[in-house]
């Protein structure tokens, strides 16, 4: 199922590949700096078993994670390392050139919002070339703002760092996690910061780098906000259609487990 441990001869033909796309970057004093990655390559694992489960004729691969990316936001964070957009967009554009030769499609995995740009400028480019690519977000369509199921969800006001992605990494590297240092940051909704983001990096509104309130979270919403997630991209990967910027969208039964 892993791209990477084979030799060549081992990577069947024309498979779909997910490529899981994270950062290096800061996520608050209670996360480790690759927090988007390991999310990112879980979520493209559990989507490759899940498709693989539904089809086992068609054969799926996870690449190697891109981990660094666009993190221009996070600078003046110790441990933040960063490409830039511009270069990322690039990177993107190459990789998929270079794999042109044996892979059927593409499917980029995407756990940093700072991404978003080069996800978009490329897969549209990439389109225009006519290779079979799109890309997703690892984001669960039923989340919202407030309390849930699982508690204070992904919506505006857990964007970094907060509930969800502490949840999650309690559920998968719980040993990485330091809830001693986990803070309450800005709980202000993401629209209302992003001007002063855009301005002066995530440190200019929220000092610790927190956007949201870990405090509450834990392993058992993390696993579930993780099968919600690797449900619902499944079914985009099989049945979703691709928009102008190359996202999969469509209609996703909320909560679909794995």
């Amino acid at each position: 199922m892993t791209l990477a441990g084979r030799s060549w001869t081992g990577v069947p033909r024309s498979p779909l590949v997910l490529v899981p796309v994270g950062s290096c970057e800061q996520h608050g004093p209670h996360l480790p700096l690759t927090t988007d990655t390991t999310i990112a390559v879980a979520v493209a694992d559990g989507v490759a078993e899940r498709l693989l489960r539904d089809n086992p004729a068609a054969p799926v691969l996870v690449a190697p994670p891109i981990t660094h990316t666009a993190s221009g936001e996070h600078q003046g964070f110790p441990g933040t390392m960063s490409i830039g957009a511009p270069v990322l967009r690039l990177v993107l554009v190459e990789l998929v050139r270079s794999m042109a030769g044996w892979c059927g499609r593409v499917v980029f995995v995407n756990g940093h919002g700072g991404n978003l740009r080069s996800l978009a400028e490329a897969v549209t480019q990439l389109r225009e070339e006519r290779h079979d690519v799109a890309w997703v977000p690892c984001e669960p369509s039923s989340g919202g703002e407030g309390e849930g199921a699982d508690g204070p969800t992904d919506g505006p006001a857990d964007a970094h760092a907060g509930f969800t992605e502490t949840s999650l990494m309690l559920h998968l590297a719980p040993r990485a996690v330091d809830m001693d240092r986990a803070v309450v940051g800005n709980t202000a909704p993401l629209a209302e910061l992003l001007p002063a983001i855009v301005a002066g990096g995530v440190a200019a509104v929220a000092p610790s780098g927190v956007l949201g309130d870990p405090t509450a979270a834990n392993a058992p919403a993390g696993e579930r906000i993780l099968h919600r997630m690797i449900g619902e991209i499944s079914q985009l990967i099989e049945g979703g259609t691709a928009d102008a910027h190359g996202r999969l969208r469509g209609a996703v039964t909320a909560g679909s487990a794995p």
